[in-house]
């Protein structure tokens, strides 16, 4: 996606105007408006803090923002249904949702990139989650399965959860059992995303990445510049996975 050229300054004032016309192709009225509500607030606690415009920029387009705001509303999800955490099934050890037979791991943002690569970089070069299967992820460790960057481990992980273990072992086996799925915070992340990215077209851009490419160039000991690179998506996107959570909607 091309940067649209503009000598025009960020102001909190054009950032409130492109939120309000901005709206997600996929979700509908309801979800663009309550992702559309989030930022607003953010906009306006940010303003009143004293940060400045680019700085508030710089944060939608790294996804920074969307992240924050995406775990606010896993809290409020989490609180509000306490039988979503007491009969979830995941326990350490269980990563069968780690194994990527489909698809490339999730998209996630620049920050959820950068964070990844620096929990991931200084353990390159010892054996990891292809070890203990081809298609995991590389942030496992092989031996006890467990996440090695669980600290920084992307929203779509932080998302997903299981009310059934033997359903995503089923899955991992090339399944499609039910039982596992994601939160609907993972719904308002992308949201989010999409709005940042329009409120910011022609000032910023907003990149998202392949975990799995990124996890992968990270255990192989590539540079952080380089792994990015290698893991970034194309435009489009963040648009296909945004009507991909819709039709499961």
């Amino acid at each position: 996606m091309p940067l649209e050229p503009s000598t025009a300054p960020v102001t909190f004032r054009l950032l409130n105007t492109r939120l309000a016309r901005a709206s997600v192709w996929a979700f509908g009225a309801v979800i663009s408006a309550r992702a559309r509500t989030r930022l607003a607030g953010y906009l306006a606690r940010a303003e009143q803090a004293g940060h400045t415009p680019e700085e508030v920029a710089d944060a939608l387009a790294s996804g920074a923002t969307a992240r924050a705001l995406a775990d606010q509303i896993t809290d409020e999800i989490t609180t509000a249904s306490p039988a979503l955490v007491r009969d979830i099934a995941c326990r350490s050890g269980c990563a069968w949702c780690c194994i990527f037979l489909e698809g490339d791991g999730g998209l996630i943002t620049e920050a959820e990139a950068r964070g990844l690569y620096s929990a991931l970089a200084p353990l390159s070069g010892q054996r990891d989650g292809r070890s203990w299967h081809p298609k995991a992820c590389a942030a496992l460790d092989p031996v006890t399965r467990n996440c090695r960057a669980y600290g920084t481990r992307p929203m779509i992980c932080r998302s997903f959860i299981s009310t059934d273990a033997e359903a995503c072992r089923e899955n991992a086996e090339g399944g499609d059992a039910e039982g596992s799925g994601t939160i609907g915070s993972q719904v308002d992340y992308l949201a989010l995303l999409a709005l940042s990215r329009d409120i910011l077209r022609g000032r910023r851009r907003l990149a998202t990445y392949s975990l799995e490419a990124l996890a992968r160039a990270a255990s192989d000991g590539v540079t952080a510049e380089a792994a990015l690179a290698a893991a970034r998506h194309a435009p489009r996107e963040l648009r296909l996975t945004c009507e991909d959570f819709a039709d499961s909607i």
